[in-house]
């Protein structure tokens, strides 16, 4: 089960299509086995960059059943919904296949401090025991969750294990709560997003590692393993050579089509097929995503990696 002392890479997961837009399982499976054999310690499915909301619940369900029975590590589900009941019902369908934990996100109509605090006391009583990571990413959600909204949320739900931390900026954050801990306020998983854009800086910070996607999964792996060696400077050689794609991929609305079609050309899916509505890529952008490519096998091979 997911827990306070989690850490490591839990990758965001995508959700791989046919081209006709149905679900591909298949490719669920290659791309489990892609995850795990490049340096995932868990893994996270049905997230914002999952096209969990272009699912039924049926599709959803099957999701979470393949990816369960296939990993080998601990797999959490996004449960994000507008209501309970929709939330429970995926929560206890994921937990009875044998999922680690569950993610919820705060819905876009919350807007002060009370209303947030009383959603996830709801959200927590509605989930009973099940630990569940706590995701602010304020770019999508529009929800601000303040250092003291997060502290009173943590110590109030014992069942909240975990922060997703993807605030940007937000380095400042990881510092206050981790300084609140050692003062003696309970201390939880920080695990970071963001599409790894700021991941060294978040591990100095105090974050245990990486809850996020990326073409090349393996990159939080090699930064955080040369991290928690002591290899600072090669952990930054490291991220320097993904960073180009980690900031050609960061952009909005083009993202996930672009992590898809890296996918897609490692062999980890076999379509880069988003399901409508969705982006797709022009010529002009899968030459320079490819040129990027080459650049960046160059640099990993100048690192022996």
């Amino acid at each position: 089960m997911l827990n306070e002392t989690s850490q490591g890479v839990f990758t965001i997961a995508v959700t791989p299509f046919l081209p006709n837009g149905a679900l591909d399982f298949d490719s669920i499976d290659s791309m489990v086995d892609a995850y795990v054999e490049r340096g995932a310690t868990g893994l996270t499915i049905l997230g914002m960059m999952g096209e969990a909301g272009k699912l039924s619940a049926e599709e959803s369900i099957a999701v979470v059943e393949r990816v369960v029975a296939r990993a080998s590590v601990p797999v959490v589900v996004g449960v994000s919904a507008p209501g309970f009941a929709a939330m429970s019902a995926l929560t206890k369908a994921a937990m009875d296949t044998g999922a680690a934990g569950v993610m919820v996100a705060p819905p876009s109509s919350l807007r002060t401090d009370a209303q947030i605090l009383g959603y996830y006391h709801s959200a927590a009583e509605a989930l009973g025991d099940v630990p569940f990571v706590l995701q602010d990413f304020p770019l999508a959600t529009g929800v601000q969750m303040s250092t003291d909204v997060i502290l009173k949320i943590v110590a109030d739900c014992p069942s909240c294990v975990m922060l997703k931390h993807e605030d940007w900026p937000g380095l400042e954050k990881i510092s206050a709560l981790r300084a609140a801990s050692d003062q003696g306020a309970r201390r939880i998983s920080i695990l970071c997003g963001n599409g790894g854009l700021y991941l060294l800086e978040e591990m100095l910070r105090g974050a245990d590692g990486a809850m996020t996607g990326f073409g090349y999964p393996e990159m939080m792996a090699q930064v955080i393993a040369a991290f928690q060696g002591g290899e600072i400077d090669r952990a930054r050689d490291i991220f320097d050579a993904y960073m180009p794609m980690v900031r050609y991929e960061a952009q909005p609305g083009m993202g996930l089509a672009i992590r898809k079609h890296t996918l897609a050309q490692e062999g980890v899916i076999a379509h880069p097929t988003l399901r409508k509505p969705g982006g797709t890529l022009t010529p002009s952008t899968v030459a320079e995503v490819d040129e990027l490519a080459r650049r960046q096998r160059h640099k990993l091979a100048s690192l022996g990696l």
